[in-house]
């Protein structure tokens, strides 16, 4: 099968509308695939192509297979599932923009929560829908005995994602909504964007109320009830029992940087159970389950765990010439997406030269700032272009203003989860379509391990 692309002449317009030919040198057939704007085609163009009826020649892998041509793609390097005006995330040119403003002017000239409602609902609030907003969310966070309960439960110690999911499947079900819409045939929220925005503004109080109360079982301090004038940040901050402004005002232009990042894959997981019609909650969980692997939020875990074993900014070196030869591995550095620069760097720097001297007080953070002189100037990173991921450079600031590394993902996680949010709201006005992958069966071979039963 060979593909050509529609020749067009630089200056003047095509013949035709931009398209694929495709011979399939099978059978010698020739289809049109159309390209649309954007640069994409539908995959399921591609079932036109059909495979040659199996005869009794063929193999039984071919004579087992769909007759129409699918796409493989492990790990969806090169597949889109679904069309969005939330997040741009250009990774080549170093471009991220919210609802097509870039992040750089967000950053500088807004705070937290506007972001936060031109994500979901495409607008900068006004100072009425803030004042609004932070009513709700604080009358949500309240959290029922059932919740407390069930994050009491945990020793201390335990796995901070654990108690999430725990606290988070504790509110659900307690809440009416989320029970009504598992108990009725006609979805609950799809095409009732009114109950839909309800729902957002219940899951985002519940995700910071069982952070707070987690974070307090696990630092021994008394949970404290939010109050309705605060913000998301000054009511979780609240709730914990943290009252330095330094560490709200951070935060507040910190958030911004991780609201959202696109189809994520703890945003993908989110998505994927949205798409069966559950709850947000459940969504939310889903996503929390993605974000404890070593691959995406468990990642941080890791890096600092990195930081820990070097032991001190003198031994850098040697472990950097490790890293080279690998002997050990280089964590919190590196991104599946960005060919260049991430933009958000720069941005993490400018909040932590303001705050240098917790970062320059901090034996941790003095290892880290070593490891990342040490990568920027060494030929061999650069020459490779490994930068320090963004999530791993923000956790700095999260150490700087005194937050353990136990809660770092799970904070972290709460400014991701209104981004999340918008994402599942423009699920809700397109058509249902189930997330229902296909696989290429490969058969069974005895050379293949068995499982000891």
């Amino acid at each position: 099968m060979t593909t050509q692309l529609q020749p067009v002449v630089e200056g003047s317009l095509p013949l035709e509308p931009a398209h694929l030919q495709v011979l399939d040198s099978r059978s010698g057939a020739s289809i049109k695939v159309p390209i649309h704007p954007g640069n994409y085609i539908h995959a399921s163009d591609l079932s036109q192509i059909q495979s040659p009826e199996p005869t009794k020649n063929s193999s039984d892998v071919d004579l087992h297979a769909p007759r129409s041509l699918r796409i493989l793609d492990n790990g969806f390097a090169n597949i889109a599932c679904m069309k969005s005006s939330v997040t741009l995330v250009d990774g080549t040119r170093g471009i991220i923009r919210y609802r097509e403003v870039p992040i750089q002017q967000l950053f500088h000239d807004y705070v937290y929560e506007d972001v936060m409602h031109l994500l979901i609902w495409g607008s900068l609030p006004s100072a009425k829908q803030k004042i609004d907003f932070r009513a709700a969310v604080a009358k949500q966070a309240v959290p029922p005995q059932s919740v407390v309960d069930v994050i009491a439960a945990f020793p201390p110690e335990a796995e901070t994602f654990t108690m999430l999911m725990a606290g988070l499947s504790a509110f659900a079900a307690s809440d009416d909504l989320v029970r009504a819409s598992h108990r009725q045939i006609k979805p609950m929220f799809h095409g009732n964007l009114p109950v839909a925005d309800e729902m957002i503004v219940r899951t985002i109080a519940y995700y910071a109320t069982t952070v707070a109360l987690i974070y307090c079982h696990k630092q021994g301090k008394k949970f404290t009830p939010p109050q309705p004038h605060r913000s998301l940040i000054g009511n979780l901050l609240w709730m914990m029992g943290i009252t330095d402004p330094r560490v709200e005002k951070c935060l507040d232009k910190l958030w911004i940087l991780y609201a959202d990042h696109e189809m994520t894959n703890s945003t993908a997981a989110l998505l994927h159970a949205g798409s069966s019609l559950a709850d947000p909650i459940s969504g939310i969980i889903a996503g929390i389950g993605s974000g404890m692997g070593p691959l995406h939020g468990g990642a941080i875990d890791l890096a600092y765990e990195m930081l820990e074993m070097i032991g001190s900014a003198e031994n850098v070196p040697e472990f950097i010439e490790g890293v080279k030869t690998s002997k050990t591995r280089l964590f919190g550095y590196g991104h599946r997406v960005y060919k260049t620069r991430d933009p958000r760097l720069s941005l993490i720097e400018e909040l932590m030269n303001e705050h240098k001297d917790a970062i320059d007080a901090n034996p941790i953070l003095r290892i880290a700032m070593a490891v990342d002189r040490q990568a920027n100037e060494d030929q061999y990173f650069v020459e490779r272009n490994v930068k320090a991921n963004a999530d791993l450079k923000g956790c700095f600031l999260y150490t700087a203003m005194g937050f353990e590394t136990n809660m770092f993902a799970a904070i972290v996680g709460l400014s991701r989860v209104p981004g999340g949010l918008a994402h599942w709201r423009e699920t809700q006005v397109a058509p249902i379509r189930l997330w229902r992958p296909q696989q290429v069966y490969v058969p069974f071979t005895e050379a293949e391990p068995k499982a000891k039963l």
